[in-house]
């Protein structure tokens, strides 16, 4: 189980993730059931050797408000672990979150329907099924 906490009015998370047999702790995720893909920022899963696909990955553009856009690079991860979720094979966005939002990543709605988040606002709970 995860706790969602709020900080400025923003749902974060905290989590470690695991892919590689390494491990790491990110503490700085943002919780957005606004946004399509998940992402992580580059740097940070350097550091447990998962590293820009170029040749398999797509390079795409990630809006936000206000219609600045990121590169970032779309992938297949295999045997990705968040939290105790595991997931056997997953696609993330690798890009530059830290820099220019403050963000370990952005946890996105593609993640919380993939393994059916159940979020309680009220407990500041997530479980999934």
């Amino acid at each position: 189980m995860m706790r969602l906490r709020l900080e400025h009015g923003l749902p974060l998370v905290s989590f470690s993730c695991t892919c590689q047999e390494k491990t790491i702790e990110m503490s700085n995720v943002s919780f957005d059931t606004g946004c399509a893909s998940t992402i992580f920022d580059t740097d940070l899963l350097a550091k447990i050797g998962l590293y820009l696909d170029m040749i398999n990955g797509t390079a795409k553009r990630m809006y936000g408000v206000g219609g600045a856009s990121e590169l970032c690079y779309g992938q297949i991860v295999e045997s990705l672990q968040i939290g105790n979720i595991m997931l056997p094979s997953f696609k993330v966005q690798l890009g530059m979150t830290r820099e220019p939002y403050g963000f370990d990543g952005i946890l996105s709605i593609d993640f919380m329907t993939a393994v059916g988040l159940k979020v309680d606002f009220k407990t500041m709970n997530i479980e999934h099924s």
